[in-house]
């Protein structure tokens, strides 16, 4: 039976994170093939951050509750739900929804979380560790001795990125500004501030034939750089438009831009390939393969964390009821790793 126990963070408008509601109801219901997850970490993103600013390319009409993913615990299931789903902590990436205390969802959708992983620990890993191993893995099928460039390395998905890429035995280049140095020569990144100097000119110092594969979420004029830096028969994998965060105008023209230059490159006869990713890529029209994929690379993700291969970064753990603080951290450009919201 559902009390009045739900507590959710709404996005009513374009607002400053000060403008997020916090509001109570009824848990909701597992109807057939669902689950009903009692979250336990949910995450801020930078789809969020895009999303109260009305700039995500596909977000939905508001209002809207926020959460691109979330770890969390099966408390009820619906008719045609294995049984033994009932009590497993899970992971799902939800696109919006997740930053509420309980969240439902298909049943078919869920990624079991293994034994060993704190909630936090985990979430860390979802949409960002997804979204890593699939670009490197997926699209440019890196190699041991290869050496990569990873844009905003000290980020969400880009430390998750240098740590996959260095246990499959690949070199990493990786931008982000001069405080996150010391942090990131720990994970054995070779650091470009993207702040001072220029930022070609030094990776071509660091890999003067060409980098094998780049990592490019910033978008915009910068990632004709990346596409130029790319070794023969290297790979560009784009997967977001950053520096159009704040920009005016249609918020799918970057997306529709960088997918025409993409489709551009690929035209060209050099042996170099372009991509622009997108973690919900295929899910529409084939969603059984979508999700079979989803529970085995997120799967793999999880286990290099269980071995130490994957360290989670956690900038800040914080309760839903300051949302709008995790929001201004997030934005702030000052941490590193993910922030997580608890219930």
């Amino acid at each position: 039976m559902n009390t009045q126990g739900l507590v959710e963070v709404v996005l009513p408008g374009k607002v400053e994170p000060e403008g997020l509601v916090i509001r109570h109801g009824a848990v909701p219901a597992a109807g057939p093939g669902r689950v009903v997850v009692a979250m336990e970490a949910t995450g801020v993103s930078f789809a969020e951050q895009q999303m109260r600013r009305g700039r995500y390319y596909d977000q939905p009409p508001f209002p809207f509750v926020p959460g691109y993913d979330l770890v969390g615990t099966v408390t009820e299931i619906g008719t045609g739900v294995p049984v033994t789903l009932l009590g497993s902590r899970v992971a799902a990436l939800t696109k919006t929804g997740g930053w509420a205390s309980h969240v439902a969802l298909q049943a078919a959708d869920l990624v079991p979380v293994p034994d060993g992983l704190g909630a936090a620990e985990a979430e860390t890993a979802v949409v960002n560790g997804i979204t890593a191993w699939q670009m490197l893995h997926r699209k440019a099928r890196v190699r041991a001795g290869q050496t990569v460039l990873v844009h905003g390395a000290n980020g969400g998905v880009g430390t998750m990125l240098v740590q996959l890429a260095h246990s499959a035995g690949v070199k990493v280049i990786g931008t982000a500004s001069a405080r996150h140095h010391a942090a990131l020569r720990q994970l054995g990144v070779e650091p470009v501030d993207y702040r001072t100097g220029d930022v070609p000119a030094r990776v071509r110092e660091l890999a003067p034939g060409g980098v094998d594969a780049v990592f490019d979420h910033v978008g915009g004029p910068g990632v004709v750089h990346s596409w130029r830096l790319l070794a023969p028969g290297g790979t560009l994998v784009a997967y977001g438009s950053a520096s159009t965060r704040d920009a005016a105008g249609s918020k799918q023209g970057p997306v529709l831009k960088l997918l025409g230059r993409v489709w551009a490159w690929n035209a060209l006869p050099n042996g170099r390939r372009a991509y622009f990713y997108n973690v919900w890529g295929g899910k529409a029209l084939a969603p059984g393969r979508f999700r079979a994929r989803l529970r085995t690379d997120l799967g793999k993700v999880f286990e290099a964390m269980r071995r130490g291969e994957i360290t989670a970064r956690i900038a800040a753990e914080l309760p839903l009821s300051r949302a709008a603080e995790a929001m201004r951290l997030a934005e702030s450009g000052t941490v590193g790793g993910k922030i997580v919201l608890t219930p």
